[in-house]
Formats: structure tokens, C-alpha cells, sequence
């Protein structure tokens, strides 16, 4: 009933930039928090930033400064800027979201994008 689609994800050089973005469709009646998570190989998949409806915004500490979450309530999107990468942020990024469904606005669900590979080069 609801997809969430990745973009923006590639190789690039150490200390380059990426952002990616993430587009939620479907049968949505609201959306309480979006985010990004990240799973390197070997790594278990971990917070990268979270943003809930109203603002408010959490990061992974290591990631503080170079990170930058925003959404567009609207649009029902998120996008995470991600400047001066590092090849330890090498990762495949997966976009979530918790939805409530317009049949059943009732119950929140948690859904999760396909990934999207982030490779950086050193």
C-alpha cells in the first residue's frame, strides 16, 4: 500500500557530497517520523538521522556537523544532505517511515525503501 523511493545514492570522492531523497506514496493519512539508516558491511544497519512531523530532528553523534535531515510534510518527503563523506560512510542507506494508513488511520505502520548504495572513495 505504501512504497518509499530512494534517490541520490552513487560513488563519489572523500570529502565530496551527496544528497539523497526519499519520496513516500500511497494510501497515506499522515506521517509520523522519516529517516535514514545506514548498514555497512559487516555493521549492523544503524541510525543515521530521524525527523519527526513537527521538526524536531536526531542524528548519530559521529554524524553531527556534516549531516542535515529536512522533510516536506506535503511532498511526503526526506532528503539527508551529507557533506565532507568519509569512506567509513560507505553504506547501503535505507530511507523509513512511520504511516498511518488512510484506511486505517488508527494503526501506525513502520515501512523501509529498498536501499540505496553510498560508496566513498578514498
Amino acid at each position: 500500500q505504501v512504497q518509499l523511493v530512494e534517490s541520490g545514492g552513487g560513488l563519489v570522492q572523500a570529502g565530496g557530497s551527496l544528497r539523497l531523497s526519499c519520496a513516500a506514496s500511497g494510501s497515506i493519512f499522515s506521517i509520523n517520523a522519516m529517516g535514514w539508516f545506514r548498514q555497512a558491511p559487516g555493521k549492523q544497519r544503524e541510525l543515521v538521522a530521524i525527523i519527526i512531523s513537527g521538526g524536531r530532528t536526531n542524528y548519530a553523534d559521529s554524524l553531527k556537523g556534516r549531516f542535515t535531515i529536512s522533510r516536506d510534510n506535503a511532498k511526503n518527503t526526506v532528503d539527508l544532505q551529507m557533506n565532507s563523506l568519509k569512506p567509513e560512510d560507505t553504506a547501503v542507506y535505507y530511507c523509513n517511515a512511520d504511516i498511518k494508513l488512510s484506511g486505517s488511520s488508527d494503526s501506525l505502520y513502520r515501512y523501509w525503501g529498498q536501499g540505496t548504495q553510498v560508496t566513498v572513495s578514498s
